[in-house]
């Protein structure tokens, strides 16, 4: 139960820069936001956003088990301690005197070189917020307690600006931002709001696909169906191809009504749409009335453009506004009808044991995804998020934060390099051909399986389980592109390995492609 809703003064109209946002927060006044204090992304949206058309509504498309979602009635009754005197003997948030934590700092890189050397630090106590200390608006005492489904408002704050900033503006009035415990959890309640077994629902996604994501739909009863993929991944001519086509008796499912896609340095294939591949998927997407989750735990991991081994280095981008600007447009910021949910996380560009993500969508989808957490997650942890809000917004700023995604551009460009040479080196490019990947942190290898000795003996999927055990038994784990297959009843076409450079050291890298070499080599003795 909220003590009262979260205060600040009017956004003021700024441009959509970090100079602008900071202009804003100025103008508007400090926040305050005390334990469970209800708030959303209208409270700190750029006022020009709601000069736009509305999204469209989705009571078709949802599921029986999220139109049956109620406002949970506890938090409901918050509403009355607005009112002057009314002592409370309602909500069960425990007293913060018991909260054993008193205190809690943490020592960070600081921007812009994020060198070991220069660190910044943040503190955080108990009763910051009582006594305005280490900032005096976020503490201990509000994150240790519960909170709102939606997220705390300081971070969700944060994260609605950054929406703006990256997105440039979203071409209609009412999105808004959630909380989430990560881009798993949200795609699993949004398979649920979207999705209904006892409807015979079905999904469309890439041919090959996250295998959490496949795990996640198949105990929900969702079928999965994929979609073929070139270089750019999911081919909208091949999806659109599949829905006009459709046989609901000869599928075993009813027409899809969702497409689940990683844009860019999808896993496994390590693919990126290009901004008119977005174009043409979402023009698919409106064609057949399907909706769209966008899961983007890769986006700002889009990398320099390869040169090849010897070849000079593309600049890479020298501001922020250089660096944004390059980045290929989500399909959020193309959306004119309301019909994307977007996944972000800080899983893969600050820490994955954070479990602390946000959706953005439509006012209605969000409120539909707040009513299932309330009954399930109850949001991301407290003190996660005081931990993030401490560096990306106290700390580091919005302009440290941006600092921070230019500099791992330039460490995952490095590392992916560093891999494409090593199978330039180590791979028989005759059998092994790849694709280096714009974004991301895969490499997804293609074995031309036509060429092994029992290729007319032996199916692809047995000679792939002999190279992954080959390769196990040689010291290396590349995974079979198998695993990853959206149809797992249909033969597979092609023979792939998934290999990752976001953790290995640049020596391992080597050796452990040099193994892999060695391995196909071995399997592949003897053939023509």
């Amino acid at each position: 139960m909220a003590e009262k809703d979260a205060v600040i003064g009017k956004q003021a109209n700024e441009p959509l820069t970090i100079n602008g946002i900071k202009a804003r927060r100025a103008k508007a006044g400090k926040l305050v936001a005390g334990t469970a204090a209800y708030s959303d992304s209208d409270m700190f949206k750029a006022p020009q956003a709601f000069d736009k058309p509305k999204a469209r509504r989705w009571d078709h498309l949802l599921s029986q088990e999220s139109i049956a979602r109620e406002a949970c009635v506890l938090k409901q009754a918050a509403k009355h301690l607005k009112k002057p005197g009314l002592i409370s003997l309602g909500g069960g948030l425990p007293s913060a005197s018991n909260f054993p934590i008193d205190s809690l700092s943490m020592r960070v890189a600081a921007p812009p070189s994020f060198t070991g050397d220069e660190t910044l630090e943040a503190h955080m106590g108990k009763y910051d917020v009582l006594r305005n200390e280490n900032g005096g608006v976020y503490d201990l005492s509000i994150a240790m307690n519960y909170g709102q489904s939606i997220g705390s408002a300081q971070l969700l704050r944060w994260v609605t600006e950054h929406t703006e900033l990256v997105h440039r503006g979203l071409p209609y009035a009412d999105w808004r931002c959630a909380l989430t415990i990560g881009s798993t959890g949200a795609l699993e309640q949004a398979l649920r709001m979207f999705c209904d077994r006892a409807r015979g629902d079905a999904v469309l996604t890439e041919e090959y696909s996250f295998s959490t994501a496949l795990e996640t739909a198949a105990p929900l009863g969702i079928k999965v169906f994929g979609v073929r993929m070139d270089e750019q991944g999911l081919l909208p001519e091949s999806m659109d191809e599949i829905l006009s086509t459709w046989d609901e008796k000869a599928r075993g499912a009813r027409k899809p009504t969702v497409l689940y896609t990683v844009p860019s340095g999808q896993n496994p294939t390590g693919a990126t749409q290009g901004v008119q591949r977005r174009k043409d998927i979402y023009d698919v997407c409106q064609k057949h009335d399907i909706f769209i989750l966008e899961d983007e735990p890769y986006y700002f991991l889009q990398m320099q453009p390869y040169t090849g081994a010897n070849a000079p280095d593309v600049p890479p981008p020298a501001t922020i506004e250089e660096f944004l600007g390059g980045l290929i447009p989500s399909l959020l910021s193309i959306d004119v009808d309301g019909r994307v949910m977007r996944m972000d996380s800080f899983s893969k560009v600050v820490v994955p044991g954070s479990r602390v993500g946000w959706i953005t969508a439509s006012e209605q989808v969000v409120e539909r995804y707040i009513r299932h957490a309330e009954c399930c997650s109850q949001g991301p942890s407290g003190l996660s998020q005081i931990l993030m809000y401490k560096l990306v917004d106290e700390t580091w700023g919005h302009e440290g934060y941006l600092q921070w995604l230019m500099h791992l551009r330039l460490e995952y460009t490095r590392r992916r390099n560093t891999i494409l040479a090593a199978c330039e080196k180590y791979l028989p490019r005759d059998i092994v051909s790849w694709v280096p990947p714009a974004a991301g942190m895969f490499l997804w290898l293609k074995v031309d399986h036509t060429q092994h000795p029992q290729a007319t003996k032996k199916s692809i999927l047995e000679i792939e389980e002999d190279i992954f055990k080959s390769c196990i038994d040689k010291g290396v784990l590349a995974i079979r592109g198998s695993w990853f297959r959206a149809e797992r009843d249909v033969a597979p076409r092609e023979l792939f390995f998934r290999t990752t450079f976001a953790a290995a050291s640049e020596d391992d890298m080597a050796r452990a492609i040099e193994r892999f070499g060695a391995a196909i080599r071995e399997s592949f003795a003897g053939s023509g």
